[in-house]
């Protein structure tokens, strides 16, 4: 049977439901499913993810914060990829084929950038202050792990599947994009950047603080740089609840089991890890592609 990767698109919310229409008539057609996950909200997110899209999916956190709400949404996705963006309006549903097509080239792992400007990447949101700390932050880790970020501390993210054993996501804060990154080059995948174009919120405040959360991503940073490589492991996966057809779910870390095709061009079942250059077992070499973020420094084992 000829198929292609299932693509599950990952959106965290707390009280966003005047932002969610906008979102989700830019969402392309090679999304398969979108998970939304709530974190409580007060207002009417979830009502409003009903009305206008029934088939996708709301996932309820029963912990707090981004990084715990990405963990539940991507132990609930059934895709083969991945996609994590925001649903403020900030993050541009429009540009996910351009995440997904380094992964079908064989990326393990690629970044949106708004550093990129030649490529068309940019911010209408990005404040000097936050602008200045994101820049630290990325050399901080390009000296530390041997990375060549631009834009560390951006949400639009996109990977396979069945890379989550090594990134095991077990942080609930705005840390967990550094999360994500640092140990995906720890783990030797390979990584790209793409350019993406941050728009300003639609509506309401954002709950991230510059210093607050740079804090958290600095102390990320050294945590990680002390400690080696992740066993991979499915342990990291949070319990969540799901709304079904208006009835509250309770679901647990729920098995699933979605593998890549064996090439960027094959894509017959039964599908297989390619070997290179994505294979995690070992370093992946560095190219000299501008976009190529491969090649981890050593770390302690």
């Amino acid at each position: 049977m000829v198929y292609g990767p299932k693509v599950s698109a990952v959106i965290p919310t707390l009280n966003e439901a005047e932002n969610l229409p906008h979102v989700f008539a830019r969402i392309p057609d090679c999304v398969d499913e979108v998970i939304v996950v709530d974190g409580l909200s007060t207002d009417d997110t979830v009502g409003v993810v009903s009305s206008i899209s029934p088939r996708a999916r709301i996932v309820l956190q029963r912990g707090q914060g981004k990084g715990d709400a990405l963990a539940c949404g991507f132990a609930a996705a059934t895709g083969d990829i991945i996609v994590a963006l925001d649903a403020d309006g900030s993050t541009d549903p429009a540009e996910i084929p351009n995440f997904v097509a380094p992964l079908l080239r064989g990326a393990d792992f690629v970044k949106g950038s708004r550093y990129m400007r030649a490529d068309g990447g940019g911010s209408a949101d990005l404040s000097r202050v936050r602008s200045f700390g994101n820049r630290g932050l990325s050399l901080t880790v390009n000296l530390l792990f041997g990375t060549r970020f631009t834009d560390l501390c951006y949400g639009f993210n996109a990977f396979w599947r069945d890379c989550l054993p090594y990134l095991q996501v077990d942080c609930d804060g705005f840390e967990v994009e550094t999360v994500l990154s640092v140990r995906a080059a720890k783990a030797g995948l390979t990584m790209m950047e793409v350019a993406s174009f941050e728009h300003q919120r639609i509506n309401g405040l954002s709950n991230l603080k510059a210093w607050r959360d740079g804090k958290r991503v600095l102390r990320t940073i050294l945590r990680e740089r002390m400690t080696g490589r992740l066993v991979p492991c499915d342990d990291w996966k949070p319990d969540f609840d799901e709304v079904v057809r208006g009835q509250l779910q309770i679901l647990s870390k729920p098995p699933v089991v979605a593998k890549r095709p064996s090439s960027p061009g094959d894509l017959i079942e039964p599908a297989k890890r390619p070997s290179s250059p994505g294979d995690l077992t070992e370093p992946a070499k560095r190219s000299s592609s501008p976009g190529d973020l491969t090649e981890p420094a050593p770390v302690p084992s």
